[in-house]
């Protein structure tokens, strides 16, 4: 099993944000690698936003998936 979970490191401790759900005495193996400061979980996606803000293209993808989400294909339940 390989999971990613953070923590915080406290002189040779690491306290990880959830449990591992390991029983204890089980013999792991551990990588560790910094997370550099200011980054987290979904940076990355951040850092993409308004990409395609001036994309005549995009923004005629975007107008048509706007306009086939505003038509109503709800059916009538008969009485």
């Amino acid at each position: 099993m390989t999971k990613v979970v953070q923590g915080k490191i406290n002189g040779r401790t690491i306290e990880l944000s959830e449990d591992l759900g390991f029983a204890p005495g089980e013999e792991i193996e551990v990588q560790v690698r910094a997370i550099p400061l200011g980054q987290k979980h979904g940076d990355g996606l951040l850092r993409t936003e308004g990409a395609l803000a001036d994309d005549p293209y995009w923004d005629a993808i975007m107008e048509q998936i706007h306009q086939e989400r505003k038509h109503d294909t709800r059916r009538e339940i008969p009485e």
